[in-house]
């Protein structure tokens, strides 16, 4: 079996068609159907179902497909860890994070790092918590910031760096916009403008509304926090947001209040794999953000 074998098979897989994979692999039809048919005739099984001029993945042939896709991912990894082991300055590292941590957690660590290790390079990756871990655990990423931080996850190691409060954001015109701190059972009869499932800040909030008896009664759901301001400006719901998406905000159309009852917070911090070592470029990283934010929690920001 080999490696060309395999990347001919997943391109086809993807595609459907030969010809297709044929262009996008700049070699010719004959040369990927030849080898296509040398990988079915090494395992011994049809991978695909023969349709006119497309094809599809046979039963065994998903299964195959799933394994060697891990398998080139682990390939590209060796790689990079060999280069980043002899350079570990100009790696680059894949970085996971939510839309809560974008505006500034995310810019601020990389320009304090960029500015001492300036060759290694970042390539971004937004998503849920969920969806982060699940690419950390599958390779397809190397580290992820996550808010909360999990404790017990077999296949991730989390590392929190601080815990912060989860305000109200009220509109202005809000009757308790002027208070100085609310309970969160006095917005039991109010909107809610949310993230929509998936997000483990949605998760937050439902959990701290039901912990005070009641269940919020939810108007809009968004995807990002600038979303969720923008609605509570226009007077179209409350919600919760956490304090480091409120820096570096001016309050136009919008009150953050304290909540005293529930204590409302979140841990925000990151997960790296548990099932092998960070290459040298993770590592310098990886410990970076231990020190940033160590200073950060003595001296405050």
């Amino acid at each position: 079996m080999e490696l060309r074998q395999i990347k001919y098979f997943i391109k086809v897989a993807e595609m459907e068609h030969v010809s297709d994979a044929a262009a996008e692999l700049h070699v010719a039809q004959s040369a990927v159907s030849r080898q296509i048919a040398n990988l079915e005739e090494e395992l011994g099984v049809k991978l695909f179902f023969r349709e006119g001029r497309n094809i599809r993945l046979t039963p065994v042939g998903r299964i195959f497909l799933d394994h060697v896709k891990i398998a080139i991912v682990e390939l590209d990894k060796a790689k990079q860890e060999v280069y980043e082991f002899l350079n570990p300055e100009t790696g680059t590292i894949r970085l996971g994070f939510p839309t809560s941590l974008a505006a500034k957690t995310l810019p601020q660590v990389i320009s304090a790092f960029r500015k001492e290790h300036p060759q290694i390079g970042f390539q971004l990756r937004q998503g849920t918590v969920p969806e982060l871990t699940t690419a950390v655990i599958q390779g397809h990423i190397d580290l992820a910031f996550v808010s909360p931080v999990p404790k017990k996850q077999m296949d991730v190691k989390g590392q929190i760096f601080f815990t912060e409060k989860v305000m109200a954001l009220l509109p202005l015109n809000h009757p308790l916009a002027d208070e100085p701190y609310l309970r969160l059972v006095q917005l039991r009869h109010d909107s809610f403008v949310l993230f929509r499932q998936g997000y483990n800040l949605r998760d937050t909030v439902m959990r701290a509304c039901q912990q005070v008896g009641f269940n919020p009664r939810i108007a809009f759901e968004g995807e990002d926090v600038d979303t969720i301001k923008g609605l509570v400006s226009a007077g179209l719901g409350v919600s919760l947001l956490p304090e480091i998406t409120l820096h570096g905000t001016r309050e136009q159309e919008w009150k953050a209040v304290e909540i005293v009852e529930p204590n409302v917070t979140r841990t925000v911090g990151i997960v790296i794999p548990q099932n092998r070592e960070l290459a040298p470029s993770e590592k310098i990283f990886f410990e970076f953000l231990k020190q940033f934010y160590e200073k950060l929690n003595r001296f405050g920001e």
